[in-house]
């Protein structure tokens, strides 16, 4: 174990190094706010792809997602990586990069929020969609947080989680603050190869074991599995071989929907499309990650798969979000090339989870700082200092969520999903039919935000109240598909009942000929 986390402090270290020395060397880029949020415009295909990809996925997906529903539904789970591939990245590339590329940049929209105020002219949308962000994105960085944390406790068993997340927290502080966005895109381009490296080497390590013994061989193991006595969450070798989850289906369904749908109406994800420099860096991204995204998402989900087999069918004693972290530890904790791939493997899940919360971090600080506080006082603040701002909220919002990961909330996964359901299910009807659709009404829209806010909000109450919190946690998926499909079908039906006036269709139908332009 000494070694292992001699090893895992260097690589630590260097990774460090070199990240700090990127949001350094962007500093100078990253003095206009522009440059600051969005990259000047000017990311081009490789740092954009990666962009997106990093951030999608993060030390939750691997440690929550793929540890829970890899242990409990088995090979069913890799769905989940296939659905984020083809709806969660392909889909969102091809149906929304270019159009919102377009149109923020025509209305000079840096966030989300400041889309909704310039797209349907309205300041209160634009508070009301900050408040949300700011207030909703803290449980999904703590998510982030606890996840990476519980990951480096079972390498440090002797050090306190906290301590981890504390590190981390400051990491990324360091140099979202200095560089900004053009920081996050150079330091995803490097993150990216670093997780593709790492789960590759990763599939194959665990793949190569011996009780799974090869493809062919995990089939044949899983179906034989039997649980053992006692176990909390008992299973058959039928249900971990089905192809379609077994009895998991309907749960199964709910999650593709929620982490694949999701993404069409997450602003830290949508945010990516903003800094695009042209159309053919778009087509290139798209493919490249279309590509990323399938070998992270299903490298994941497909290790999950294996955790039972490995670990001897006894969950670990930290419950199910110590399944991955066990499993590393059982595969990589012998011999120093296993020692060194271990180092790797901490260094990947560290740039997946720095990606996502530099990423959630970036949206929710610039939300206050360029949407909320200027709306409210009702005066233009000075472009330096709202960069200032943005700057001191980066790191308030990073404090914020170190504190609220530190607070012991014992399932990951839940933290993840309430906070998807929420933030998407409110935006993701205002903002898809606002790109598509002159006839949306400012009016249509607010029902999307406010539908979206009460189908989980009051759903998670009504559970909660009668059933228990954990009740609720577990339906937290099925919360938050019901909200986004609620708000995808009221905005287009409450716009047909409320018709914008002459003068607004007619400032509407100049935003849109954004798309016949070249921008």
């Amino acid at each position: 174990m000494q070694d292992a986390q001699l090893y895992t402090v260097v690589a630590l270290c260097a990774y460090a190094i070199a990240m700090t020395i990127i949001g350094c060397i962007s500093y100078g880029r990253s003095k206009t706010l522009d440059g600051f949020l969005v990259g000047g415009r000017r990311i081009g295909a490789w740092s954009s792809a990666f962009a997106y990809g990093s951030a999608y996925f993060s030390a939750v997906v691997f440690i929550g997602y793929a540890g829970q529903h890899g242990w409990n539904i088995g090979i069913g789970a890799i769905w989940i990586g296939i659905g984020n591939t083809i709806i969660g990245c392909l889909l969102s590339w091809l149906l929304f990069a270019n159009k919102t590329r377009k149109m923020t940049k025509k209305l000079n929209a840096r966030t989300m929020p400041d889309y909704f105020e310039k797209r349907y002219s309205s300041k209160g949308m634009k508070i009301l969609a900050a408040i949300i962000i700011f207030v909703f994105l803290v449980p999904y960085s703590a998510a982030v947080y606890k996840g990476l944390g519980s990951l480096f406790s079972a390498v440090f068993p002797g050090v306190e989680t906290w301590v981890w997340m504390l590190i981390i927290a400051c990491l990324t502080a360091v140099y979202l603050v200095a560089g900004g966005y053009i920081a996050t895109a150079y330091t995803n381009l490097i993150q990216g190869v670093i997780m593709i490296v790492g789960v590759v080497c990763l599939v194959v390590a665990v793949i190569s074991n011996s009780a799974v013994g090869g493809i062919s061989g995990l089939i044949e193991n899983l179906s034989n599995f039997e649980s053992l006595p006692g176990d909390p969450n008992p299973t058959t070798g039928e249900q971990l071989t089905s192809i379609f989850g077994g009895s998991a289906f309907k749960f199964l369904c709910f999650n593709i929907m929620l982490t694949s749908f999701g993404t069409w109406g997450l602003p830290q994800m949508i945010g990516k499309f903003y800094a695009i420099k042209d159309t053919s860096a778009i087509k290139r991204g798209t493919v490249i990650s279309t590509i990323f995204c399938l070998v992270i998402g299903c490298g994941a989900y497909l290790i999950g798969s294996t955790s039972r087999l490995i670990l001897g069918g006894t969950l670990p004693e930290g419950g199910i979000d110590s399944v991955i972290p066990t499993l590393l530890i059982e595969v990589l904790g012998g011999g120093t090339l296993g020692l060194i791939l271990l180092a790797v493997i901490m260094i990947l899940l560290l740039s997946a989870s720095m990606s996502t919360l530099e990423a959630v971090v970036l949206t929710s600080a610039s939300a206050v700082a360029v949407d909320l506080i200027p709306a409210i006082s009702k005066k233009e603040i000075p472009q330096k200092k709202q960069m200032l701002l943005t700057r001191i909220l980066c790191l308030t919002f990073i404090a914020c969520s170190f504190i609220f990961a530190t607070q012991n909330i014992p399932i990951i996964v839940s933290l993840m999903s309430f906070s998807w359901g929420i933030v998407s299910g409110c935006f993701i009807g205002p903002y898809i039919w606002g790109l598509f659709s002159k006839k949306i009404t400012k009016i249509g829209a607010y029902a999307g935000i406010i539908s979206g806010l009460l189908t989980v909000g009051g759903a998670t109450l009504v559970i909660s109240l009668t059933s228990g919190f954990g009740a609720a946690a577990a339906k937290s998926p099925e919360m938050g598909v019901v909200a986004m499909a609620i708000s995808f079908v009221v905005v287009p039906v409450v716009s047909l009942l409320t018709k914008n006036k002459a003068k607004e269709q007619e400032r509407i139908d100049e935003i849109f000929t954004c798309y016949k332009e070249e921008i």
